[in-house]
């Protein structure tokens, strides 16, 4: 694996040596902007990204590979036809680092809470090189259809979860449509 990585960085090296020769014999505009091995990496795993109907991805600005927007409309479970957002913020020291994950929407859900922070192993103690966006993004999905009482952000909705799961699927819907759920109001997010 490191030794791959050395070849990675020696092959990026020689590509930016070589823009950099180019733009020294014409203009300015032949520079060419230096990729950094987080880039290389991003753009080989959003190439590999296999996103169903139910997802989709957006980059509110094309030239930043390491800042885009999933979002997530559930097809089946407690959240069904609901849509969620959430802002991957991607540093340069990826894949060593787990991407920044938000939610975007204030929702009703134990391992998200309030401010958006998301509850998922492999963003925290179970990051490891070796996974890539697609784990990620398959984890919050695994989030809307097999909802974490036992480890949670949210306690109150995993409280509700553990001791009655059918109040917890009204509060969820309830929510989902803008509703307030033991005084908290939540954004609408059904579509």
């Amino acid at each position: 694996m490191i030794a791959g990585w050395r070849l990675l960085t020696a092959k990026q090296k020689k590509q930016q040596q070589q823009a950099e020769n180019a733009a020294e014999g014409g203009s300015s505009a032949a520079k060419k902007k230096k990729v950094t091995a987080a880039q290389l990496r991003v753009q080989k795993d959003l190439s590999e990204l296999s996103l169903g109907s139910t997802m989709s991805t957006d980059f509110p600005d094309p030239d930043d590979i390491l800042s885009f927007i999933l979002y997530i409309e559930p097809d089946e479970g407690m959240y069904k036809g609901g849509r969620f957002s959430f802002t991957f913020n991607i540093t340069p020291s990826f894949p060593h680092e787990p991407p920044k994950v938000l939610c975007r929407e204030k929702i009703y859900h134990p391992n998200i809470d309030l401010e958006g922070k998301v509850c998922l192993n492999i963003l925290r103690e179970d990051w490891k090189p070796v996974l890539n966006l697609n784990a990620v993004i398959v984890g919050l999905q695994f989030l809307f259809l097999e909802p974490n009482a036992s480890d949670p952000l949210n306690k109150e909705a995993a409280e509700d979860l553990r001791n009655n799961r059918e109040g917890f699927k009204r509060n969820v819907k309830q929510a989902m449509a803008g509703g307030s759920v033991r005084g908290e109001t939540y954004q609408r997010v059904l579509i």
